[in-house]
């Protein structure tokens, strides 16, 4: 290999041999400018539906239609190289049976070069899984908190505390029996999230589970501090862009009010230097 040759992202089965081995690394990413800053450092990026609250102003993920994770989904892929795509499946889009789910996955797919998609749902989904495997599309499941089911969820609470632990590692099983190539644990207990990740074959991701996941990941709007109107427990802020941010507009603002912006350095003269 030359010296110079590119670092080719993963497909779904390196990221499944990943299992036990060093943490897989992962953000939601939804432009180009945010898909090339986190190319080199992340495993996979996600394109999530996360995308209609943290950039549409959604109240939930319910609203996001398949041309928005579309429009979306390319234009991250224009901004990776070295990092594999996967993109959410949104809701309405695979629930209704394996068929309709085929379908979709394989336009989303097929219009933004994604590597695979994701999907929520954990024994339900399991035929609509190994429907979609058997056909070519690499599935990774999502299960615990399930935005896209929040309404019968009875809101963004903990899963699988109680009586709803073995419904989660049955669904675990379920999802990794299935052929899912990886799976989403978000908001469980950390101790449920162990127990799964050391029971199933595949790998786990963590986001409000534990540590001693597989990999882990956020959404990056919530962990660079530029998405403010929530902070969830499970999230880190690693920067706050949106103050700086913020800050940054509003000494834009003063300036153009005092006529202090466009300075002399911001403008052109009549003539370009040197010429008479």
């Amino acid at each position: 290999m030359s010296a110079t040759a590119q670092k080719t992202a993963p497909l779904p089965d390196d990221i499944r041999a990943r299992k036990g081995g060093d943490p897989l690394v992962s953000l939601t990413a939804y432009t180009t400018p945010m898909a090339q800053m986190m190319d080199a450092h992340c495993d996979f990026v996600l394109v999530g539906d996360s995308v209609g609250m943290v950039l549409h102003g959604l109240p939930s993920t319910l609203g996001v239609t398949m041309d928005m994770m579309i429009m979306h989904g390319q234009a991250v892929a224009r901004g990776l190289q070295s990092a594999m795509m996967v993109i959410d499946m949104p809701f309405g889009s695979y629930e209704e049976s394996p068929q309709q789910a085929f379908r979709n996955a394989a336009r989303l797919m097929g219009e933004t070069g994604a590597g695979a998609v994701k999907l929520e749902g954990g024994a339900h989904m399991a035929e609509t899984i190994a429907f979609l495997v058997a056909r070519g599309i690499p599935v990774m499941a999502h299960i615990g908190l399930t935005p896209q089911s929040v309404n019968t969820l009875g809101g963004y609470k903990v899963q699988g505390r109680d009586a709803g632990a073995d419904l989660l590692m049955a669904d675990a099983k379920a999802v990794s029996n299935a052929g899912a190539f990886a799976v989403v644990l978000e908001k469980i207990p950390a101790s449920l999230a162990d127990q799964i990740t050391a029971e199933i074959a595949i790998p786990t991701i963590g986001i409000g589970a534990s540590s001693g996941c597989d990999g882990q990941i956020l959404v990056v709007d919530d962990m660079l501090g530029l998405f403010t109107a929530f902070k969830a427990k499970f999230v880190k802020r690693y920067a706050d862009l949106g103050v700086s941010g913020e800050a940054a507009i509003a000494q834009y603002a003063r300036e153009v009010r005092a006529r202090d912006f466009p300075a002399q350095e911001h403008i052109f003269a009549d003539q370009a230097p040197g010429k008479k």
